[in-house]
Order: structure tokens, then C-alpha cells, then sequence
């Protein structure tokens, strides 16, 4: 936490929120009743109007976890603060996760190799600069990593009904943060059910509705939300953001997902390196060369045992990326891959599975590379 508070204050004094801190506003609605903004932030920057009304088409959860705050302190709380705080928990949920999975047998990990693993997770990843920015963007991701990791958690750490509901839950939340994050629920949710699998078919059925229903309820709210802003279950408010002009030909001619931005997206964020830095060319970098570290994720694939839990991994990550690879525009301004950050929790057990037999020296070495990527990249987005 110290070091992403010293990004934070290098970027705003910390007490400050950023300009595109939404989330407030749209928990200020809340608290009035309304689900249009009842305040004007000072940017409109990819706000949706609709009828006279503005309205940001993100999901609204971390919306939700502001509201006490709003609540005491207004719309000018300070949403870095809000994310650092988030971000810092992050980190010490992904080293109970890791030590939690080496306890259970999913991993077989060292104390050693475990730290390494949390301190590449939270300087040597898009973790960091995600973390001491604030905003509505960054906010987000953070929020939605927090509850694929209690999702993954609950998992392994409970057992039977406990499990199904919580994993339900959390993943509930995701679904209400950003919504392709309920596809990360894959991997949990068959290994809840795995480890029931010896209590009879009509209690798996049991757990697997449990699970589902909290999931179900959220897409309800999302349709009921939806509908109360834009007249429509399906409309989330992104026909009519007001997004860059640099995107706007595009939107017009293929739409949010298409296969045309494929080629673009597979590029910024697993073979373009950003440096030597170029202002102008803020649009990613690649996911394994900014953090090799990854590179132990194939073979995790392909060495890991179980061989389900491993394929159910891979299949939890791609059923994620694939609206990510089809999404109109990269995620700028950002260093490193900032989508990626949506599937890092079943990719970094993944990466823990292949790196079991690495030497430390390795591991370390690759920690220290991804490190002295991450932390060059924030220097360069927070600086003035």
C-alpha cells in the first residue's frame, strides 16, 4: 500500500479525487433515489445522455460500496483513496488465495515462491498503475479483480452449500462491476462442484442452483437498471456515450464488438512493447513481455495436475478475453494491457502451477523484470 500511495501523491495530493470520478455521483444518485446523475462531475468524458439526462454505462456496483462514504462525505470523497485501499486488499486476498490453494493441494508453492508470486501480482503487473489513479476506468477493474479473487477464495476455502452461495455471490458482484467477469466464475464454480462430487447428484444440483441464483439476480437487476435509464434491457447506455472521435467511424461502421478490431487488439496486448516510450502510442503492451513472469502460465496449462483444474483455469481466461479481444479500443490511456487485468487471478494460479519446479533465481529474476516495467510505466502516467 505504501508504494501505490506514492504513486497516488505524485500524481493528485492524496485527499483529492480525480475528474473522472463517477462512481461518486452515480452513489450520490443512489442516495437519492435516482439513477441519473442528480450532480454534473467536472468531465463528461464517455458520460451517456439520454433524454436530458446523464448517466455512466458502467455496471454500478462500486457505486454501491460508495455509498456510505458519499453518504458521510459527499460527492468530492476521494476516489483514489477509495481505490488504493481497494487495491491494497487485493494483495493480501491474492496471498491468502495462494497460500489457501498450496494448503489445499491446487498449488505446490514454497513460502519463497509464494511471496515472490504476491509482489510480482502487485508491482509487477497492471496492478500497479491501475492502482493510484482513481477514476471511473481504473476504479472499476479494481472492484471487479476483488470479487473474482472472494469468488476464487470462497472456492477453495468452503466446502458444500457455503461455498456455492458465496462463489454465487461474488460472482454476482463481478457481473455488476464489469460484466465478462462472470466468466471467471468457470473455474470455481467446478471446483466447488468437484469437490462435492461424492454427495450425490441431488445436493450437486442443489449447489449448482444456490450458485446460479445470486448470478440470475444479478442480470435481472442489470435488465430492471437498464430499462429505468435507456427504455431497454439491453441498452447500457453505450450507443450514447460520449466517446473520443478517434473511435467514432469505427463504432458507426462495425459497433462495441467485431471482429475488425481483433487483429489491433491481439497486438497492443501480447506483442507491442512499449519502449522506448512513445506519448503518443499509450495504447498497451504486450501482457508476457512486460511480465515474463506469465511466461510460467503455458506450462501450467500442459504440466499442471489436476488436468481439469488446469484446462478449467485456461477456459475461465479466454471465455473473459474473448469480449476483450472483440472490444472497439484498447483501454487508453494506460501502460501495459490494462484489459488483461479482468482474467489475472485464474492466470496468475495458472502461472502458479508451471512455475512450481523454476529455480528461485528465475522467478526472482522474472519478478524484478516485470517490477522495473510496472513501475517505469506508472512513473510515466502519474508524473505531471
Amino acid at each position: 500500500m505504501i508504494v501505490y500511495c506514492l504513486f497516488a501523491g505524485w500524481y493528485r495530493p492524496l485527499g483529492q479525487n480525480s475528474i473522472y470520478n463517477y462512481y461518486n455521483y452515480l452513489a450520490d444518485a443512489f442516495l437519492h433515489w435516482r439513477v441519473s446523475f442528480r450532480l454534473q462531475p467536472q468531465s463528461v468524458v464517455d458520460l451517456s445522455f439520454y433524454q436530458h439526462y446523464s448517466y455512466p454505462y458502467w455496471p454500478p456496483f462500486p457505486a454501491v460500496l460508495l455509498m456510505p462514504f458519499i453518504a458521510i462525505f459527499g460527492v468530492h470523497f476521494s476516489d483514489i483513496i477509495f481505490t488504493l485501499g481497494v487495491a491494497s486488499l487485493n494483495v493480501a486476498l491474492i496471498a491468502m488465495l495462494l497460500r489457501q490453494a498450496t494448503l489445499c493441494g491446487i498449488t505446490q508453492l514454497s513460502r519463497v515462491q509464494r511471496g515472490l508470486l504476491v509482489a510480482f501480482f502487485a508491482l509487477g503487473t497492471v496492478a500497479l498503475p491501475l492502482a493510484p489513479l482513481g477514476g471511473v476506468w481504473y476504479t472499476g477493474q479494481i472492484v471487479g479483480c476483488l470479487c473474482v479473487i472472494l469468488a476464487y477464495l470462497a472456492a477453495i476455502s468452503l466446502h458444500g452449500m457455503r461455498a456455492a452461495v458465496l462463489v454465487g455471490l461474488a460472482l454476482a458482484c463481478a457481473l455488476l462491476t464489469r460484466n465478462n467477469l462472470v466468466f471467471a466464475g468457470l473455474w470455481p464454480a467446478g471446483y466447488v462442484l468437484y469437490q462435492a462430487r461424492a454427495e450425490g447428484r441431488r445436493r450437486l444440483v442443489g449447489y449448482t442452483v444456490a450458485g446460479f441464483t445470486p448470478v440470475l439476480m444479478a442480470f435481472f437487476l442489470i435488465c430492471v437498471y437498464n430499462w429505468l435509464r435507456f427504455d431497454s434491457i439491453w441498452e447500457t447506455g453505450y450507443t450514447f456515450h460520449q466517446m473520443a472521435e478517434r473511435f467514432r467511424s469505427d463504432f458507426n461502421q462495425y459497433g462495441s464488438f467485431s471482429l475488425h478490431y481483433l487483429s489491433q487488439n491481439v497486438y497492443y496486448q501480447y506483442v507491442a512493447y512499449p519502449f522506448p516510450y512513445d506519448p503518443g502510442e499509450s495504447l498497451g503492451g504486450s501482457l508476457f513481455l512486460l511480465s515474463p513472469v506469465f511466461f510460467g502460465a503455458p506450462q501450467g496449462l500442459f504440466a499442471g495436475r489436476p488436468r481439469w483444474s488446469a484446462w478449467l483455469l485456461f477456459g475461465s481466461l479466454m471465455l473473459v478475453n474473448i469480449p476483450i479481444l472483440l472490444l472497439m479500443g484498447t483501454g487508453l490511456v494506460q501502460f501495459g494491457p490494462r484489459y488483461t487485468f479482468d482474467f489475472t487471478v485464474p492466470l496468475l494460479l495458472l502461472t502458479a502451477l508451471g512455475i512450481r519446479r523454476w529455480p528461485i533465481w528465475l522467478l526472482a529474476s522474472f519478478t524484478v523484470i516485470s517490477i522495473g516495467h510496472y513501475v517505469i510505466g506508472t512513473v510515466i502516467l502519474v508524473r505531471p
